[in-house]
């Protein structure tokens, strides 16, 4: 496979290996020579040997060979007509001093022309003393090219002026601690104790057709070794008190999470690739963002839904009907509660001027069969009044980072549970908390893009991203996806169409042995890997493989480190635990 200009220009001190036979009198380019991204593979099956005196790419590019040549065989001296000449060190040192003076003289014209006042001084003697002083900001635009820092008379340094952080919303979230949860006549919280009303499960049946049944029951931390169906969400007890998604007051209940677990009438559980029933304290990867914490109390909520539904969108979506019309009672009675305020968060959405701006892209499943999300619903984590992402094309919607935060994406896919994101999930973004609170960089915000089922809509998607993040006048972006395969096509269309924008991005994905990337781009050159399985399998634990506060730690000096131009080693042909742990320590 022949090197294309770009990728020559990265490997020009590789070796330098013929991809096809060759004739007598070629003038070497890069379209004659072999990818070295290829060589271990082909020095692994036998059909390339790297020899010592092999010259590289930069000193073969436009000499004449002058013996025909078979492929795959290293380019030496003697196969050339002229002699390869190397920059000697006082030419490199001569170039170097050339380019010093050049940037010398730049700085003396600034010098020359401008004060510590910012204004350039004329004074013309002619004209009876007449003095102009003129802003140095008003000439720029006529070729100037003035020192970012004006150095004054003193040798002292007269700093820009600096512009204020700007708060654009401020979210407030009051925990209340939840102790103890009972069932009984009416819906309650007093004194830590939380009671769900019994008869609110009828009124969840009745909520969809296609809902046939509805359990309820409490599994508390020390009784985790109980059998479940497959586990389609976990979603967290919140309610708006005042304000809209991302800002004002939301009060949540610590302590406690509901589970939705599900089958249809024929026992067939609610799943897509892969599904989780089996013992709790077996399938479960307690503590990750998305999952229950080994100390909270979970609210089972089990749906049986038509027969038949379970692999099309609407009977999931019905069994997360069901469970949210429970939740909704809590959220009322929460909403008005006069319990103490056991922990309180303060988000804020800040506009960090004089930081790069960067986005963080996190790719959503909407493949149209049992893939699917709410976007922006009224309540936090809630369903009733926000949109589908399939409903709405996949395209690409921007929110805050508070505004995700506050549950502004409930969660429907029925991927496989180890890296599924569920509603959890996005309560407890890492990557978004991670990146709005770093200080070196500003987070302009959070892109949602479905990932569509149709090769021409996946195309359409990924331009609109391209479009949108046009506009945003980005240094940096991260892109993320759950689950792999399919998906990976769209995860590196959307990493293209940031790259080839110029802007350093970094992704963030299941790879490791069962999820090898099937496509790729050169833009593909900054990744983070997401398994957490010894085996580098879906291994079918909730959310084991899933984004944790480590992950987002990594990907972020990623970033940072591509920002800053700093070479990336490339990855290994196949995942490595180690690379992952080496990395690990250099972010601590």
């Amino acid at each position: 496979m022949s090197l294309s200009k770009d990728t020559m220009e990265k490997h020009l001190n590789d070796p330098a290996i013929f991809c096809c036979q060759r004739k007598k009198g070629l003038v070497i380019s890069e379209a004659d020579l072999e990818d070295p991204m290829i060589f271990p593979d082909l020095v692994e099956s036998q059909l390339l040997t790297l020899t010592d005196d092999g010259l590289t790419i930069k000193e073969v590019l436009g000499k004449t060979l002058k013996t025909d040549t078979e492929a795959l065989t290293p380019i030496t001296a003697s196969m050339l007509e002229e002699n390869i000449k190397h920059q000697t060190e006082t030419e490199c040192l001569k170039s170097g001093k050339e380019s010093a003076e050049k940037e010398t003289s730049i700085n003396e014209v600034d010098r020359k022309f401008t004060g510590g006042d910012k204004m350039i001084h004329l004074e013309i003697d002619e004209l009876k003393g007449l003095k102009l002083d003129i802003p140095l900001h008003s000439i720029k635009q006529f070729g100037f090219s003035p020192a970012e820092e004006i150095q004054l008379a003193a040798g002292q340094v007269l700093p820009e002026p600096q512009k204020e952080d700007k708060v654009i919303r401020t979210l407030h979230q009051k925990e209340y601690q939840v102790k103890k949860i009972l069932l009984g006549d009416s819906t309650s919280f007093e004194s830590g104790v939380l009671t769900i009303n019994k008869g609110i499960i009828k009124k969840a049946k009745d909520c969809n057709p296609l809902v046939k049944e509805v359990e309820m029951d409490i599994i508390t931390p020390d009784n985790h070794h109980i059998f479940t169906n497959t586990i389609m969400d976990i979603i967290p007890i919140a309610a708006k008190v005042n304000g809209r998604l991302g800002e004002g007051e939301t009060a949540v209940i610590s302590g406690a999470v509901f589970c939705l677990t599900g089958l249809d009438e024929k026992g067939v559980q609610i799943h897509e690739f892969g599904s989780c029933e089996g013992y709790i304290d077996e399938k479960i990867a307690f503590g990750r963002p998305g999952c229950p914490d080994d100390t909270d109390i979970m609210i089972r909520i089990n749906v049986i839904i038509q027969e038949g539904t379970g692999m099309e969108r609407r009977g999931p979506f019905a069994a997360h009907c069901a469970c949210d019309v429970i939740i909704q009672e809590i959220r009322e009675v929460l909403k008005k509660t006069k319990e103490p305020v056991y922990k309180e968060d303060i988000f804020r959405d800040v506009h960090k001027y004089g930081r790069p701006r960067v986005v963080l892209v996190k790719e959503i499943m909407g493949q149209g069969a049992m893939h699917d999300n709410i976007i922006c619903p009224t309540e936090p984590s809630g369903v009733p009044g926000g949109q589908k992402n399939v409903d709405l094309g996949n395209i690409p919607v921007m929110l805050s980072p508070n505004e995700v935060l506050d549950g502004g994406i409930h969660a429907l896919t029925c991927i496989g549970p180890a890296t599924k994101e569920m509603t959890r999930h996005y309560f407890r973004e890492p990557l978004v908390k991670a990146l709005a609170q770093d200080n070196e960089l500003d987070l302009v915000g959070v892109i949602f893009i479905g990932s569509p089922q149709v090769n021409d809509e996946k195309t359409f998607v990924t331009e609109r991203l391209g479009a949108l993040i046009e506009t945003l006048d980005l240094k940096g972006a991260i892109v993320t996806t759950e689950g792999f395969g399919n998906n990976h096509i769209d995860f590196a269309g959307n990493i293209a169409a940031i790259g080839s924008r110029d802007i350093p991005v970094v992704g963030v994905t299941f790879s490791a042995y069962q999820g090898q990337l099937v496509v790729g781009n050169k833009y593909m050159d900054a990744m983070i890997e997401l398994n957490k399985d010894p085996e580098g399998f879906e291994n079918e634990v909730l959310g084991c493989s899933s984004i944790c506060p480590e992950d987002a730690k990594r990907a972020i000096l990623m970033l940072k480190t591509k920002m800053a131009g700093i070479p990336i080693e490339p990855a290994n042909r196949k995942w490595s635990q180690a690379v992952i742990d080496a990395n690990q320590i250099l972010v601590k």
